[in-house]
């Protein structure tokens, strides 16, 4: 099963996301992750939304999105080049002498360190899904007390115009 990201553009109003939600449950579409927030343009919002399927089946889910009343547009960002980042935010169990090992793991992935305590340290990172999954491998060694990510952001990226 292939993994998609697809973008919709919507009304910013109250009661979009669960029926966008809703369509996807209803459909057995997963929501791997999901994120929401103002686009561009004043009272419209941008869903990146990322899934499973082949594309038949993501094809069907995009014309059923773009049915629903407040949906401006439904692009499936997967079909071209893009752009994805995530933020997480990751606890980990380690005393202060451990700092440097520790800093030492993170800093090939641009991560930081951004609060150390007495028996954990948090680490924030920026970057593609599988970069964030490496370091979690790496950091599992130590105990991850807690995880936060927001989930993937997402941008086409810019056509370069054909030289003549």
């Amino acid at each position: 099963m292939q993994r998609h990201t697809i973008a919709v553009l919507v009304n910013d109003y109250p009661g979009v996301l669960m029926r966008v939600a809703n369509l996807f449950g209803q459909r057995g579409f997963n929501i791997d992750s999901i994120t929401v927030g103002a686009s561009e343009e004043p009272g419209l919002s941008r869903m990146i939304i990322t899934t499973g399927g082949d594309e038949q089946k993501i094809e069907q889910l995009m014309k059923q999105l773009s049915k629903l009343i407040d949906v401006i547009s439904v692009t499936n960002l997967s079909e071209n080049p893009f752009v994805s980042r995530e933020l997480a935010l990751i606890k980990v169990s380690a005393t202060p002498s451990q700092l440097a090992e520790l800093n030492g793991i993170v800093e090939p992935f641009r991560a930081t360190i951004v609060d150390v305590g007495p028996t954990s340290l948090i680490v924030q990172v920026t970057g593609d899904t599988e970069k964030i999954d490496a370091l979690l491998v790496l950091l599992q060694n130590y105990g991850v007390v807690e995880l936060t990510r927001t989930g993937t952001l997402a941008m086409a990226r810019s056509v370069v115009p054909a030289t003549v």
